[in-house]
């Protein structure tokens, strides 16, 4: 009996695996404890901004091409980048914004493969959209323990109201797959290669978040607090029961004196 074919989907997930593993422990060590902090949290939009940005409008220009399913209708996120910032941030944000140096590489490396072979940006359509799908609603939820996120103003980016997270991921499953019945197998494994590109990039502008270092000092000093003064609630304690214990033998031995005088 023939082997099923795999789809391209689950080929694109497999060869990345490995990096993909490294990345969400970079992720959750670099940004994980401290997403609940707002300025944490706009750093790490802002850095993304631009990349989702350019993928949209690269989209847009191929409309017409193979590549022009992809951008499945609620899933762009550019508007939503662009609400959340503004909130963070101010909305004059993009007046003084400039461009950091990580993630100019990224985006002359997204330019470069759009002049060579814009297909090849399908690799990052679809491994930086399914991780927003899964591992942003993750971050999400961990930025909501902070009371400063109960409102869902700031969180657009994470949210989607007018279709739901498992629809957008089947339909941009479809969409990937049957794109890959389109091309040949060459172009199939230079896709799947520059997958673990995606990851290598996310990570040089993830490390470039400014921010976690003063927040994760903040947070220890907190906890440092906490246990200083459970050290010293405990010691009180003890030293309340050995003066109460003191004293009930105390009060034993006289009334044995007195018993004895008796």
């Amino acid at each position: 009996m023939a082997e099923e074919k795999k789809l391209f989907s689950q080929e694109m997930r497999e060869i990345t695996r490995s990096i993909h593993n490294k990345s969400d422990t970079m992720v959750n060590a670099k940004l994980g404890i401290t997403m609940s902090d707002d300025s944490v949290w706009a750093e790490g939009l802002l850095v993304f901004y631009e990349i989702f940005k350019f993928l949209e409008e690269a989209l847009e220009r191929h409309k017409d091409s193979l590549i022009g399913d992809l951008l499945i209708p609620g899933m762009e996120r550019t508007m939503a980048f662009e609400q959340d910032l503004s909130h963070y941030l101010g909305k004059q944000w993009k007046t003084d914004y400039v461009i950091r140096p990580e993630v100019q590489n990224y985006l002359q490396h997204l330019r470069n493969l759009e002049d060579k072979e814009p297909y090849l940006l399908v690799a990052y359509v679809y491994h930086l959209y399914m991780g927003l799908f899964s591992g942003g609603q993750v971050l999400r939820a961990k930025k909501m323990i902070s009371l400063s996120a109960l409102s869902s103003v700031g969180n657009s980016v994470t949210e989607y109201e007018k279709v739901s997270i498992g629809s957008l991921k089947k339909q941009l499953k479809g969409a990937i797959n049957q794109f890959a019945d389109n091309i040949d197998s060459q172009l199939r494994q230079e896709i799947l290669e520059e997958g673990i590109n995606v990851f290598k990039l996310n990570n040089t502008i993830i490390a470039s978040v400014k921010g976690v270092d003063q927040v994760l000092k903040r947070k220890l000093l907190k906890l440092l607090l906490v246990m200083i003064l459970l050290l010293l609630f405990t010691m009180l304690t003890w030293n309340y029961l050995s003066v109460e214990s003191d004293s009930s033998v105390v009060s034993d031995e006289k009334e044995k004196v007195i018993n004895i005088e008796l």
